[in-house]
This record gives C-alpha cells, structure tokens and sequence, in this order.
C-alpha cells in the first residue's frame, strides 16, 4: 500500500515537470522515513550522496562527458556526415544511409540521444531536402539515427546501470558493441526498404572521386583511433572503464590540437558543460539510489517475484512485461530518468530467476532506446520537432516507423539469442 502510494505521488510529480532528481529524492526520504524514521532516512542521504560522489566508478562519467564535448566542439560531426557522405551518398537513400552513419559515430563520442538527434538534424536534414528526400524518410533517419546514442559505448546509460546493479561496466561497454552494430545495420535495412517500397521519396547524389573519398577517410583517422584506444584498452584489460575515460579525455584533447580546433575557450567551455552536466546526472543518481532503498526496504521486489510466480509467467514473459512499461513510460520520461527508476525494482527480479544481469542491461537499454522514438510521445522525435518546426508531427511519426520495426526486430533478436549480447564479453 505505501509503495503504491509512492509510485503514484512519484508519477504525479513527473507529470508536472518537476525534476526527477527532486521526485525520487523526496519520495525516496519520505517513504524511508516512515518505515525507519526521520533520523536514518536523513542519515541514508548522506551516505548516498557521499559515496555517490566519491564512488571511483562513477569518475567514468563525467571524464566521458568531457572527452564528449571536446570532440563535438571540433567538428565531428560535420567530418562524420561528410566522410560517410563521400562513401554511401550516390546510392538511391544513400544521404538517410549517411545520417544514420553519422549518428552511430557520433553518439559514440556524444553519449546523449537528444544531442545526436539534433545536431544531425541541422547537418543533415537540409542536404536531404536539397537531394529530394521526403520529410518522412529525412527525419524518420534523424530521429532514429539519434536514439544509437544511448547503447553505442561509451553509453552513460550502461554506466548507470552498472552502478546500480554493481555490475562490471567494462563488460558492459563490450556487451554494447554487437548490439550497437546491429543497430546501425537494422537501420540501413529499413532505409533500403524504404526507398524501394516507395520510389519517389529519396535520390541519389553524384558520386564523388575516389580521391576524395580517401580524403574525407583519412579526416576520421584519429577519432577512430581513439575508439579504438578506449574500447580495444577495455577489452583486452589494459585500462579499467574509469582508467580509459581519463585517455580517452587526454586524447580527445591531443587529436584536437594536432587538427588546429583546439583553443583555450573551447576548452574552458567543454569542462563547465561537463561539469554541469555531471552536477545534474549526480544528483538525479543519488536521488534514485535513495527510492531505490525505499524499494528494497519495503520488500517491494520479494512481493512482485511472488505475484510473479502466482502467474506462472516463463523468463521470456516476464521480459516482455517489463519492455512493455518501458515504451509506456517512454512517453513522459528521457532515457536516463527511466533506467534510474525501474533498474532497482526490476534487477532483483531477472537475478532471482537466473537472467544473466549484463544480457539484461543491454535489453533495458534496447527497449529505453525504442521508447524515445515511440508514438504518441517519443521524446526524440519532439526534440527534432524543436529543430524543424514546419514539418507535421505525424509526417515525422510515420517516418519513424519503418526504424521503429527495425528496432524491435532487434530487440528480440537480442533476447532469442544472448550470444549476441555475451559472446565478446565471453572471449575477454
């Protein structure tokens, strides 16, 4: 009964905008206090909030965020558009086939769906619309393209996650890689079909030479050097995921001077965004990690196993089950606050019954991604709504769809074979 009346106070507070980080942290202390008294439900915030900030796992975060921004304020994305442009872009839907690329690229480095959805959007959506695509197929690509931000590692969804649960990160990152890639490749296949079905909504461009298309790769060199560094460090155990965030920052900052993008401005400008945003991505940890013992003290996760079982319900249902909540709550939630929210309640169900927590993650996170690009009220799609307001709301919903198949034939590829999941994490 108190749990309830949490949940809904908790979803009530949502729907009125009010920070997630001050929803959970205030229901969070308000249920503790009434199963342990005000004294320890104060007491609880303290530790959290002091081990949160001195966790050496969560200094994972706010080095990403900063090798992130460094790199999106040298022109990365542009060079991504273009590079992949200069390979792909002749083909009939080719410049969609870009945008996707480049997202996937982009959002490695970016680590925010939002962001990705709309920087490409002010790259990519003009050339499209100069080369005759449909407003369908220009910000169906975009908006979709956009949600690769959150899987692709190094993903701060992973990385909450693994906080949470206490589970390895690095194993994380490396469980995202396949996924991530499936991702991309289920989302080129949706633009053939499309441009195939439907004739008139996409052209192709002039094919460029050959010399420039060695010219627009040799602009990736470095960047893909450092994913390189960053993912290959993890995998093969030479950096743990914090030790990797500090090269990944110092080389983010090295390959930006070598290019001549560096200045002192642009740096003073990626650490405050960095900084800021780490402030904001703490306190909404902490918050949630405070509901999260609420749950756990009020057995909230024994009682749901029990009902569980009363259903009878296979592993597989219980999984379909949960993804179900997540596109409902995709409609009023982004992809941080959503994890933040049912991870703790959700985790020690799957464990109970022998899901493998890193095979969990990454459906979590599959499933959170499919929610941002989901009608009525896929967030990705209102950001990109934002960015080009002429375009109808449906046009870019019915343009999302072909992606969204895309995306749950992914996802139950995913959870059919978990070898998709665990086979790199199983090699390291």
């Amino acid at each position: 009964m108190v749990m309830s009346i949490a949940f809904a106070v908790l979803l009530i507070m949502l729907f009125l905008r009010i920070p997630i980080a001050i929803a959970t942290g205030v229901v969070g202390i308000c249920g503790l206090a009434y199963y342990q008294g005000w004294g320890p439900a104060f007491s609880q915030l303290g530790m959290i909030g002091t081990e949160t900030v001195l966790s050496y796992e969560f200094a994972v975060i706010p080095l990403f965020i900063l090798m992130g921004n460094i790199i999106s304020r040298s022109g990365l994305a542009e060079e991504l558009y273009n590079a992949t442009h200069a390979l792909v872009g002749h083909f009939k839907g080719g410049l969609a086939i870009t945008t996707i690329g480049a997202s996937g690229g982009f959002s490695t480095f970016c680590g925010s769906s939002f962001a990705t959805a709309a920087t490409m959007t002010r790259i990519a959506y003009p050339s499209m619309k100069k080369y005759g695509y449909s407003d369908g197929l220009a910000t169906g690509s975009i908006a979709a393209g956009g949600t690769l931000g959150i899987l692709i590692p190094p993903s701060i969804a992973l990385v909450f996650y693994g906080i949470i649960t206490e589970t390895d990160i690095g194993k994380l990152f490396v469980a995202g890689v396949i996924p991530g890639i499936l991702g991309v490749l289920f989302y080129i296949a949706a633009v053939l079909y499309v441009v195939h079905v439907k004739k008139d909504s996409a052209a192709g461009t002039e094919e460029v030479p050959f010399r420039e298309k060695l010219l627009a790769l040799r602009q990736l060199w470095a960047f893909s050097l450092l994913i390189i560094l960053v993912l290959g460090g993890i995998y093969f155990g030479f950096f743990s995921p914090t030790e990797a965030a500090g090269v990944g920052s110092v080389g983010a900052i090295a390959i930006t001077m070598i290019r001549g993008r560096f200045t002192w401005k642009k740096l003073r400008d990626a650490v405050e965004d960095s900084a800021a945003t780490t402030v904001a991505l703490i306190a909404i940890l902490i918050g949630s990690l405070i509901f999260a013992n609420l749950v756990n003290v009020s057995n909230l996760p024994f009682h749901i196993v029990n009902w569980i079982e009363s259903l009878n319900l296979s592993l597989l249902g219980v999984i379909l089950v949960m993804i179900a909540i997540y596109f409902v709550l995709g409609a009023v939630l982004e992809s941080i606050s959503m994890l933040l929210l049912t991870v703790p309640v959700f985790y020690p169900i799957v464990s109970g019954m022998g899901m493998d927590l890193i095979w969990f993650g990454i459906i979590v996170v599959i499933a959170t991604e499919i929610s941002l690009i989901t009608p009525p009220v896929g967030l990705n799609v209102f950001v990109l709504k934002s960015v080009v307001p002429d375009v109808d709301l449906k046009v870019i919903f019915k343009g999302v769809f072909p992606f969204l198949i895309a995306d749950i034939l992914r996802l139950a590829l995913i959870i059919l074979v978990p070898g998709l999941s665990l086979f790199l994490v199983e090699m390291m």
